[in-house]
C-alpha cells in the first residue's frame, strides 16, 4: 500500500448493468459528513459536468448514474469522462488505491454497455483513478 495517499473515493465495487453505473466505496482520508453527490467531467468540456445524488452512511458512500446520460449533442469518436465525490466545497477523485494491484488500467476490464449509439465502459486510468470512456459508432 502506499506510504501517503491522498484524500479520495476509494473504490470498491463498480457495476456497469442494466443501462445503468453503480459505484460503491469509501470516502478515504478525510470527514464523511454532509450531503455527498457523485460529479463526472467530461475532459473535453469540464464546464459541464453531471452528478447523482450519492447516499453516505458513515464513511461508505453509494450511488449510480445513467449510461445514456453520456450521450452528448456534441460527441467526439471517444470521449473520456473522470469521476469524483463532492460535497460542494472537497472534491474527491474516485480511484482505488489502497490494494497491491498495479496496472489495473489493463488487469481489470469492466464490460461494455451501449445506448444510443454510444459504447460506455468504466475503467481505471494509469494513476489508478476510475474515469469512462465513451465511443460512437460500432465496435472495432
Amino acid at each position: 500500500m502506499p506510504q501517503h495517499v491522498r484524500s479520495h473515493a476509494e473504490m470498491a465495487e463498480v457495476w456497469p448493468r442494466d443501462g445503468r453505473i453503480r459505484l460503491v466505496g469509501r470516502i478515504h482520508g478525510r470527514p464523511a459528513e454532509g450531503d455527498w453527490r457523485l460529479l463526472l467531467t467530461r475532459r473535453g468540456h469540464p464546464g459541464r459536468p453531471l452528478d447523482y445524488p450519492a447516499r453516505v452512511k458513515g464513511d461508505r458512500f453509494e450511488g449510480e448514474l445513467p449510461v445514456a446520460d453520456l450521450v452528448t449533442p456534441d460527441p467526439a469518436e471517444i470521449e473520456e469522462w473522470d469521476i469524483h465525490l463532492t460535497d460542494g466545497e472537497s472534491r474527491l477523485r474516485a480511484g482505488r488505491h489502497l490494494d497491491d494491484i498495479h496496472g489495473k488500467k489493463k488487469i481489470m476490464v469492466f464490460p461494455e454497455q451501449r445506448v444510443h449509439g454510444l459504447r460506455v465502459r468504466p475503467y481505471y486510468t494509469v494513476k489508478d483513478n476510475l474515469s469512462l470512456k465513451c465511443r460512437t459508432g460500432e465496435a472495432s
